[in-house]
C-alpha cells in the first residue's frame, strides 16, 4: 500500500463509516480497483482508520456518554446479538462473504430497501423523547438488525437505522442511536481483529497508520455533521439511489476483470 492509496482508503472510511452505504463495501471496491494486496499491514491499517472514525463519534457525543449508565446498558443490550453471532461466524464471514460480488449485490438490495424505508419514515412520529429512554426490548431488536450488516455491502449504519425506524424511532433518533451503537460494535470488532493480526511494522508504516487514523477521524467528524443535516431535509432515499448505481457499476466492472 502506497501513501496515496492509504490516504484514499482513510478518506473513504471516514466518509462511509456512518453513512448507510457500507464502508466495508466501499473499501473492498477501492482496494480492488487500486489492486491493493490484503496483507497484514493493510488489515491493520483498516482497523486503525476504523478506530479514528470511532473516536470522532465518541468526542461528538461525549455528553451522552457522560450522562449516566443508562445509555451504556441500552447499547450493551443492542450489541449482544452482534457479539454472539459475530464471534461464532467470524471465520465463515471473512472467508466466504468478503468478495466483490457479495458487496455489489448487497449494495443494490440495500439501496432498494432504503428507498422504501424513506417513504415509511417520512411522517413517522416517535414516542421516545430521548434515545436514552429506548426500551431494552427495542434496543435488542435493533441489535438483531445490526447482525445483518455482517454481510459486506449491507452497511452497519443502514441496518441499525432501519432497525431503529421499525422500532418506532424517527429518522434523527434512529441515526443517532446507530452512531452510538457503532462505538461498542466497532471497538469490539477492531480489538478482535487486532488480536488476530501480527503487528511488526517499520517507522514508515507506523507513520502511515497514524496519518490514516487522523484522516479518518477528521473526515468522519465532517461527514456525520453533514449527514444529520442532510437527512432532516432529504431523508434516506438519495443514499438508496447511490447504492443502486454504485452496485450496478461495480457489477459491470467485475465482469471485465
Amino acid at each position: 500500500m502506497t501513501l496515496i492509496q492509504s490516504i484514499i482508503i482513510a478518506i473513504i472510511e471516514g466518509i462511509t463509516e456512518f453513512l448507510p452505504i457500507s464502508s466495508t463495501g466501499h473499501m473492498i471496491i477501492a482496494s480492488t480497483l487500486m489492486k491493493i494486496n490484503n496483507d497484514e499491514f493493510v488489515k491493520t491499517f483498516e482497523i486503525c482508520i476504523q478506530i479514528g472514525a470511532i473516536m470522532a463519534i465518541m468526542l461528538m457525543y461525549v455528553k451522552k456518554f457522560l450522562s449516566g449508565l443508562n445509555i451504556y446498558f441500552k447499547l450493551m443490550v443492542a450489541f449482544l446479538p452482534t457479539a454472539i453471532i459475530g464471534f461464532l461466524a467470524y471465520d465463515i464471514i471473512k472467508s466466504y462473504l468478503f468478495n466483490p460480488i457479495v458487496v455489489a449485490t448487497s449494495l443494490i438490495l440495500g439501496g432498494i430497501i432504503l428507498i422504501f424505508i424513506d417513504q415509511k419514515v417520512e411522517n413517522q412520529q416517535t414516542t421516545v423523547l430521548e434515545i436514552e429512554s429506548i426500551s431494552y426490548k427495542n434496543a435488542f431488536l435493533i441489535g438483531l438488525f445490526q447482525c445483518i450488516s455482517m454481510i459486506p455491502g449491507v452497511s452497519r449504519a443502514a441496518a441499525t437505522i432501519i432497525g431503529g425506524i421499525f422500532n418506532g424511532l424517527n429518522k434523527k433518533q434512529a441515526t443517532e442511536f446507530s452512531f452510538l451503537l457503532a462505538v461498542p460494535t466497532m471497538l469490539a470488532a477492531s480489538s478482535y481483529d487486532l488480536l488476530k493480526t501480527n503487528i511488526h511494522f517499520n517507522s514508515q508504516e507506523i507513520m502511515i497508520l497514524g496519518l490514516g487514523l487522523v484522516i479518518a477521524f477528521v473526515t468522519a467528524w465532517i461527514t456525520v455533521k453533514f449527514f444529520l443535516k442532510f437527512i432532516s431535509h432529504y431523508g434516506f432515499k438519495h443514499f438508496g439511489y447511490y447504492r443502486i448505481v454504485i452496485g450496478i457499476i461495480f457489477l459491470l466492472f467485475i465482469k471485465q476483470l
